[in-house]
């Protein structure tokens, strides 16, 4: 279950922030989490309303956003959306795919009181 370690770097990185801008309080978070990033949602949701308990975070209100992954054909040579490492190319059915983006967890926004 990575979703602990990716929690607890996650509330890391929202604290450096907060000091950083002498924020007192966290009151919402908005993630984004690529199509191919393995991130179990509701695993990471349990873990981050723990890992935020005692931080400033805690209690904020978890958005998350689902980003779609790009990859190029090399067969095609297009740039096009899969939604998983097994997907096919949309234009050509080919598995000749280069991940360009969509495997990650982004913090896109914080909301602060």
């Amino acid at each position: 279950m990575h979703e602990v370690a990716l929690c607890q770097s996650t509330v890391d990185i929202i604290e450096q922030q907060a000091k950083l801008n002498a924020v007192t309080r966290v009151s919402g978070v908005w993630l984004e989490i690529g199509a191919l990033s393995c991130i179990e949602e509701g695993a990471f949701r349990f873990c981050f309303d723990i890992a935020c308990r005692g931080t400033v975070a805690e209690g904020c209100q978890l958005h998350v956003i689902h980003t779609p992954a790009q990859a190029w054909c090399w067969d095609c040579s297009k740039m096009v959306e899969v939604e998983s490492h097994q997907s096919g190319c949309p234009q050509c059915q080919s598995f000749n795919l280069k991940v360009e983006n969509g495997d990650s967890l982004r913090i896109k926004e914080l909301e602060v009181e």
